[in-house]
């Protein structure tokens, strides 16, 4: 059986039924096969997701010569933006990058990019491998947020601007004068909390 339809399988699992629902007798049942077919692919299912979650990584498509060509805070801005777009068309998916390190050739292509953007606009490499990281971090933080499984619940009985309007000046002050901003639409929040990580960046750079 070919690994392509295997793996696009085990997304689609994911995609329908959550990261949970993925295992390998699962997996067998719905391409009906048995899970020696598997084995023959995948040592264990950590080795499976591996393959999963790199399948999600080639939906990123990104030129390595077109991100150079934008400067390192435009083709961060766009990776991270590209990276959550692809995340929140496989919600589910994005526990599964919890799991582990990415390190399928898809993942391991959009790393270099990156860094290379980032060493070329001359950010020490230390800084270049921990900008890049705490990136991935921030858009997969969002992303599980995203997803329903990282989100804190809300009342049924009350809109939540609601609740932040109605609590205890005396007690909560501060809230109450930013109250009618709050809550922070996930995206704007996630557009905003970007624009920090490069502004910090940029002073970085600056000071290297």
């Amino acid at each position: 059986m070919p690994l392509e339809r295997i793996v696009a399988t085990a997304l689609q699992i994911v995609d329908e039924e959550g990261s949970d629902a993925l295992s390998m007798r699962t997996l067998a049942q719905r391409l009906g096969s048995g899970t020696a077919t598997l084995y023959r692919h995948f040592d264990n299912r950590a080795a499976l997701v591996a393959h999963v979650v790199d399948r999600m990584f080639g939906s990123v498509e990104l030129n390595g010569d077109e991100l150079a060509a934008l400067g390192w805070e435009r083709a961060l801005r766009t990776v991270a933006h590209t990276m959550f777009d692809a995340l929140a068309r496989h919600r589910n998916a994005a526990r599964l990058l919890v799991e582990q390190i990415p390190l399928g050739p898809n993942a391991m292509a959009l790393r270099e990019r990156c860094v290379a953007v980032l060493l070329d606009c001359g950010f020490p490499p230390r800084v270049a491998a921990y900008a890049f990281a705490t990136l991935a971090r921030f858009v997969l933080g969002f992303a599980v947020q995203v997803s329903g499984h990282g989100g804190a619940a809300q009342s049924d009985d009350a809109p939540p601007a609601a609740v932040f309007q109605s609590v205890d000046p005396q007690l909560f002050p501060a809230t109450v004068t930013v109250a009618g901003v709050l809550p922070v639409p996930i995206e704007e929040e996630f557009s905003f909390g970007l624009e920090l990580l490069l502004s910090g960046l940029a002073h970085l750079r600056d000071e290297a």
